[in-house]
């Protein structure tokens, strides 16, 4: 199943475990079954928004969450609550820059393995279509 309808705040935080303020994730840009684009736009009441921007914690919730969007629109589709998942691991972690206010950022995730609710991803951030952060990361869903 491929989604390119741009879906909103409201509709994107009934799909993440998170909660305001926790939310890091307010457009969902595309769906497939093995990627993601997300999005964030930078607002003054977001927890990590520090001294002009969202410090680099934020930014790797922002990372974190898009893959737990990824998990919540498939569970969505299939008519399915989806389980609560966990980061397993973080690794090869760039940070280039770091969004200021009311920039919008883009997230593509893309999924290369996924067994028995363990999960590696490819996350790429950019900003104005420049790579502003990358890594992957594993997530393992509860059961």
């Amino acid at each position: 199943m491929e989604s390119n309808t741009v879906f909103d705040k409201d509709f994107v935080e009934q799909l993440l475990p998170q909660k305001f303020p926790f939310v890091m994730v307010d457009k969902m840009f595309s769906y497939t079954e093995t990627e993601i684009v997300s999005g964030l736009k930078i607002q003054e009441d977001n927890i990590f928004f520090h001294n002009g921007i969202l410090v680099e914690s934020g930014l790797i919730e922002h990372m974190a969450q898009s893959v737990a969007l990824h998990t919540g629109y498939e569970f969505f589709l299939k008519q399915e609550i989806a389980p609560t998942g966990y980061i397993g691991s973080i690794k090869n972690v760039e940070i280039k820059e770091l969004p200021k206010l009311h920039d919008e950022i883009k997230t593509t995730v893309t999924i290369l393995q996924q067994f028995a609710g363990i999960t590696l991803v490819d996350i790429v951030t950019t900003l104005h279509d420049v790579k502003i952060a990358f890594g992957q990361m594993k997530t393992v869903l509860a059961k």
